[in-house]
């Protein structure tokens, strides 16, 4: 027997509540506005990066009770507890729930730092060379912080389940198996060189400019990004870039994006100091925290 093809109708009808699916399964960007898929829901992707994220702790070389550990973790709780200020001051207090903040340095001499979801945030301690103060340290906590409260991990995960239905859309229109294989090849071509690498730099485009505002509400001046991403652009030279650029965009093409934003994050800096404290007039931001995701379709594995 053949392969059953889809009616006209079925067809329409099959690609139309696809469509709403997917439409009714975004949400936005705290900060930036943008809309992202977000197919799951964060109490999944922040159970199961737990789990992860536990195993990781628990065979890592954890650097305690040192002066650069305590720094690591006195930085990053100064930005998260901004990030908590901002949003309790802005109504967005429910959205908290999600994150139990974490900060950890790891004896490794790479090049480094990591972010999972729920708050768990890990550096590296060959990073600290290239960082040199604490400021310059923010900006890479901030960064991390940021992928963390844009959700870039759920997007992430939403953009594979995504690719993989229009896959299974793609080949059966087609009608038939020689077709269905076409669709599937065709649609992974534009899932690897349309949508997926061009995604992953607006993310971290994203995550540093989130990550200047964030730095900024702490009370850390974001001009420090600048002389920092210049020395991670000197620490590669001659060599393979550090792994923590291994991702990301160019040191030029990033260094001029963020003198392009700065004017804008410079409006969340108010001098030396934590901005941790309820403000007559605070600032607010034009866009929504994201949407919530309760009821999300979910997938059986994960990978970050």
């Amino acid at each position: 027997m053949g392969r059953k093809t889809f009616s006209r109708p079925a067809k329409f009808t099959f690609v139309m509540i696809s469509t709403l699916v997917f439409l009714q399964a975004c949400g936005s960007v705290p900060f930036t506005g943008r809309k992202q898929l977000s197919l799951v829901s964060n109490e999944q992707v922040v159970a199961l990066s737990l789990q992860q994220y536990q195993e990781f702790i628990r065979s890592a070389p954890l650097e305690r009770n040192t002066p650069n550990a305590e720094m690591v973790k006195r930085v990053g709780s100064r930005i998260a507890n901004a990030v908590e200020t901002f949003y309790k001051s802005n109504g967005y207090e429910s959205e908290l729930q999600y994150y139990q903040w974490e900060f950890n340095l790891v004896k490794d001499k790479s090049v480094n730092a990591f972010a999972m979801p729920g708050g768990k945030i890990v550096i590296f301690n060959g990073l600290l060379p290239v960082t040199q103060t604490e400021e310059a340290l923010a900006v890479v906590a901030g960064h991390e912080i940021a992928h963390v409260i844009a959700r870039h991990a759920q997007e992430r995960v939403s953009q594979q389940m995504a690719l993989q239905y229009g896959g299974a859309i793609a080949g059966g229109l087609l009608g038939n198996s020689a077709g269905a294989q076409i669709g599937q090849e065709v649609f992974g071509l534009g899932a690897q060189f349309g949508v997926m690498m061009p995604y992953a730099r607006k993310q971290e485009y994203e995550a540093d400019e989130i990550g200047l505002i964030v730095m900024a509400l702490a009370g850390y001046n974001p001009q420090a990004a600048v002389p920092f991403w210049t020395r991670m652009a000197q620490s590669s030279q001659g060599g393979a870039p550090p792994e923590f650029l291994s991702t990301h965009p160019t040191d030029e093409k990033r260094i001029a994006r963020i003198q392009q934003i700065m004017p804008n994050v410079l409006q969340y800096y108010k001098g030396t100091g934590v901005q941790n404290t309820v403000s007559k007039d605070p600032i607010k931001t034009k866009a929504p925290v994201p949407a919530k995701t309760e009821g999300a379709k979910t997938s059986k594995e994960w990978t970050f």
